[in-house]
């Protein structure tokens, strides 16, 4: 979407030239606005006649011009430009037209004019009504809406505005004057002012002054409609550009609110003038300046100081009138202003938090969003439902319409959570957990500040936290309930070797021996050569035993060490076509047995893989312990592992033994060739198991 910043900055010369005409014009129209005024202070005129103060409805017109005229300078073709300044134009028109006809009728009676000026002020001075809607319709691109819908709703509101303008240039003004139940001064009802009228039985213009007038009002709730419809559908720019609209009419309504209380003769064009030069200041701001300032800030700070003024000059009327009959005028005032003091500060206290609340979320008040997403976070049952936590928490706090939360699993499964729908561009931030990056944060909103991140780090980092930890937690369990498994195996195992092996052995050797026995008088011989099979099958008992015994730990760990045995293993892979080259340090003397046993069958398992797929002719064995830690890594120089390579059991084995003590194991292809299997086993975590 192009924004209007985009226009070229300076108009033609021509423009130039005949925006500052306007603004001249305007000037000069609005000073003898205010001469004509002077000149008709003390007349009396006639509440019949309508009139209003000049001066006001002038000032009212150079508080769009002036704007307005700033704007085509910059930015010549901008309809918002041309609306604000024909519209100011309009209004300074109107103000001279009603103070010139107060001349000519009733100071100066028989000059020239005065049924032109009466007939501008009180005809062609309805089509004032059109800027405003026509304005907030155009705003901020200088277009209708581009949606059918909404287009045409909005041609139907223009119309509906216009019709009123157009049949007060044609119906006549005895048949106004009946509508409106309001007949004319003699001196007024003397004017020729009916150029145009029409005329027709008051019961045909009846039901369309009727349409006419209601028209007007229905009309307006369709720019605010439109206005709410391209809010939702427009990107942060775009936003940040109507907010100065909103900021604007939130500043209006305090304004006329204020207006009640001041005396008749300034209320009824000073509040007004006032709400328009703010409006037309804000259009121009938004069109042209509006990412020099912080509306997200200007907008609550209004609402707050506009809410406390209202609220304390109720206050204040509240008690004078409540105090008023009991108290003089001087001790209501004194009463008054000591119950203001009293409630300004809790009151102001109390509305800041709400409306900054209403306005920028929860993250105004940083220690509540924390402990909301803690609470929830408690709740949560599963990690997927604290991802879905940590999900609706960061867009309520920072009024969020989409987040996406993505948290790689271990074992590289990804988990993936989403709130609300996307709209606009979004940004994507890193989720990290203690230095390495766990996943990432996908926001539609890009007009976070400093502060706002700063918060949202917290926040991510806290629930990467819980979210690691309930993995690692449920990781426990599984390991623990795979333990179990594989201990119950174990021991299923041995049974069936013991029983089904090693049981029927024994008792055939013990029939043997006894055998034996009896046939030792009547026939030594063959005594004797069942006593050598026996000693056979008791040859193959034993082998059997040392099997079980190696399977449940390797004899070599308790005989020779850990390096020694690995260097045992190394010996019965060593070949003509492969070097073995077993390297460590004299501190793998002291490790826990379950650490031995870990790394002794993980170096079988990788020494079992090279021969099988690598096709090297040389392996490096390294075994250190560093800061509590035992890095295992073994090397060769082989063809590496192809990308299209499912991992198999024997790759899923080494992670495993690596993953039950709290370690890990890498097996990655260097860019200098080979495979290399890189496995740590912390040594702390094992100890204090074991002491346990």
């Amino acid at each position: 979407m192009q924004l209007v910043e985009n226009v070229t900055p300076r108009g033609p010369t021509a423009t130039r030239h005949l925006a500052g005409t306007l603004a001249v014009a305007a000037v000069a129209l609005a000073i003898g606005t205010i001469l004509l005024d002077i000149r008709n202070r003390g007349v009396e005129v006639p509440s019949g006649a309508g009139f209003e103060s000049g001066w006001t409805l002038a000032l009212t017109g150079l508080a769009q011009v002036l704007p307005g005229v700033l704007l085509l300078r910059r930015l010549p073709r901008h309809s918002v430009a041309w609306v604000l300044t024909i519209s100011g134009l309009a209004w300074v028109l109107d103000g001279f037209a009603v103070g010139w006809a107060t001349y000519a009728i009733y100071v100066a009676p028989g000059t020239p004019g005065a049924s032109a000026a009466y007939w501008f002020y009180a005809r062609f001075g309805a089509t004032l009504l059109l800027g405003l809607p026509l304005l907030i319709l155009m705003f901020p691109g200088g277009r209708l809406p581009t949606a059918r819908l909404w287009r045409g709703l909005s041609v139907i509101s223009l119309a509906l505005t216009a019709l009123l303008p157009a049949v007060m240039m044609v119906v006549p003004q005895s048949v106004l004057a009946r509508y409106l139940a309001t007949p004319l001064p003699p001196e007024i009802a003397r004017l020729a002012f009916d150029p145009f009228g029409i005329e027709l039985p008051y019961g045909f213009w009846l039901p369309i002054l009727k349409i006419a007038y209601t028209g007007v009002v229905v009309s307006l709730v369709v720019p605010f409609a439109v206005m709410v419809h391209r809010y939702r559908s427009a990107d942060p720019d775009r936003r940040a550009q109507i907010r100065w609209l909103m900021w604007a009419a939130l500043v209006d309504m305090f304004v006329l609110l204020v207006g009640y209380v001041l005396p008749p003769e300034l209320s009824s064009g000073a509040t007004l003038g006032l709400a328009i030069a703010l409006t037309s200041s804000a259009v121009v701001v938004a069109v042209t300046k509006y990412r020099l300032y912080d509306i997200d800030r200007l907008l609550p700070a209004t609402a707050l100081y506009g809410i406390l003024a209202v609220l304390v000059i109720l206050v204040d009327v509240a008690v004078f009138t409540a105090v008023g009959t009991v108290l003089d005028e001087r001790n209501s005032a004194l009463a008054a202003l000591a119950i203001v003091a009293a409630v300004y500060l809790p009151l102001r206290t109390w509305l800041v938090r709400v409306i900054r609340r209403l306005v920028r979320g929860s993250r105004e008040d940083p220690y509540a969003t924390v402990s909301t997403l803690a609470k929830r976070l408690e709740l949560a049952t599963d990690p997927d439902a604290q991802l879905v936590a940590v999900a609706r928490t960061l867009a309520d706090a920072f009024r969020l319409s989409y987040v996406r939360v993505e948290i790689e699993r271990p074992g590289g499964k990804r988990s993936v959570v989403e709130y609300g729908s996307p709209r606009g561009p979004s940004v994507s931030l890193p989720v990290a957990y203690r230095a390495e990056q766990v996943g990432r944060l996908v926001l539609c909103r890009t007009d976070l500040t400093e502060r706002d991140q700063q918060l949202l780090g917290d926040l991510v980092r806290q629930a990467a936290a819980a979210a690691r930890a309930s993995e690692l937690s449920a990781d426990l369990q599984r390991i623990r309930a795979r333990l179990v498994v594989t201990r119950e195996e174990e021991r299923r195992r041995l049974r069936r070797d013991l029983h089904d092996g090693l049981g029927p052995s024994l008792g055939a050797v013990a029939l043997r021996i006894e055998t034996a026995r009896n046939l030792t008088r009547t026939s030594p011989a063959e005594a004797d050569r069942m006593l050598d099979q026996t000693a056979t099958e008791v040859a193959t008992v034993m082998a059997d035993i040392r099997q079980i015994v190696h399977d449940l730990r390797p004899p070599a760990l308790d005989e020779l060490g850990l390096l020694r045995a690995v260097r045992q293993q190394a010996d019965r892979f060593r070949s003509s076509g492969l070097e073995v080259v077993v390297t460590g340090d004299e501190s793998l003397d002291a490790l826990p047995a379950a650490v031995e046993v870990a790394a002794y069958r993980i170096v079988s398992e990788a020494l079992t893989n090279v021969v099988r797929h690598a096709n090297a002719s040389r392996c490096d064995i390294t075994l250190r312990v560093n800061a509590g830690v035992l890095d295992v890594l073994v090397r060769d120089d082989g063809v590496g592992i192809g990308a299209d390579v499912i991992a198999g059991v024997g790759m899923f084995s080494l992670r495993e033994r690596a993953a039950e003590l709290g370690g890990d194991c890498e097996i990655t292809c260097p860019a200098e060739g080979g495979t290399l299997v890189h496995a740590t086993v912390p040594l702390e975590q094992v100890s204090e198991v074991v002491d346990v």
